[in-house]
């Protein structure tokens, strides 16, 4: 498969000197905490969905190797990525797609027992509602935000207020219920909204700190390699397109 994308991103990084390091925590902290989960990121770093790793199962595993079904490549790539231990995050950006398409995946695999359930709940209901598969009361349902008794009340609140002519987003209905926060609200949908936007990172534009010549020279070498990659698949895109036209003009 492509090489570590992120890994090699974070590797640059982290060789950077501790005085930028330091500045670049520091607007870090202050952006996440504009989206008001700079302590939940500390506190819960095995509860985000991106730096999950799935696990495959023997069945998984079955078609991945074999390609029974003849199901999508993007599916057997996903698979193939998991095996071989990269996270949701990794997946996504070693394989061009945004994190709500991998979420898809991730979802389908699971319906197909192809991996594992995650363990963690709150991975889980991300998962489904970055996918569309869980709506916003469902998420907080099965993450353990909310009761199932709170749900339906909410449910019930929100068609009450439809009969009178006035309608609200389930999640501000929520709020307003005081059963979830208004800051929590807004981050979940700033961040299914980033979920749909890809992001490639540029390997042109990562800065570099100062490394010993074998090293960088490591470094140029697997750039060099990355760089082709990209230039394959858009070319390949392009060509995909000129069919596309071609069929349709």
């Amino acid at each position: 498969m492509k090489k570590n994308i992120f890994n090699l991103f974070l590797s640059k990084l982290l060789e950077y000197p501790l005085w930028v390091k330091q500045v670049v925590y520091l607007k870090l902290f202050q952006n996440m905490r504009n989206y008001h989960c700079e302590r939940y990121v500390a506190a819960n770093p095995n509860k985000l969905f991106s730096t999950y790793v799935p696990t495959v199962t023997f069945i998984g595993k079955t078609e991945m190797w074999n390609k029974i079904s003849g199901l999508d490549t993007n599916i057997y790539n996903f698979l193939t990525l998991c095996y071989e231990g990269y996270s949701i995050l990794e997946i996504s950006l070693n394989t061009f797609l945004s994190m709500e398409e991998v979420a898809k995946h991730c979802i389908f695999c699971i319906e197909q027992n192809y991996i594992e359930v995650p363990d963690n709940t709150e991975v889980f209901a991300m998962a489904g509602f970055i996918a569309g598969k869980f709506k916003t009361g469902e998420y907080y349902r099965i993450n353990g935000a909310i009761t199932i008794d709170q749900l339906d009340y909410a449910i019930m609140e929100q068609r009450r207020l439809d009969d009178r002519m006035e309608h609200k987003l389930f999640g501000k209905v929520l709020v307003d219920l005081g059963f979830v926060t208004e800051e929590n609200v807004k981050t979940l949908f700033i961040l299914k909204n980033d979920a749909r936007r890809r992001f490639i990172l540029d390997s042109d534009k990562m800065a570099t700190a100062q490394l010993p010549d074998q090293e960088r020279a490591d470094y140029d070498k697997e750039i060099e390699e990355l760089k082709k990659e990209n230039k394959a698949l858009k070319q390949r895109l392009m060509q995909l397109l000129d069919i596309v036209k071609d069929k349709y003009d």
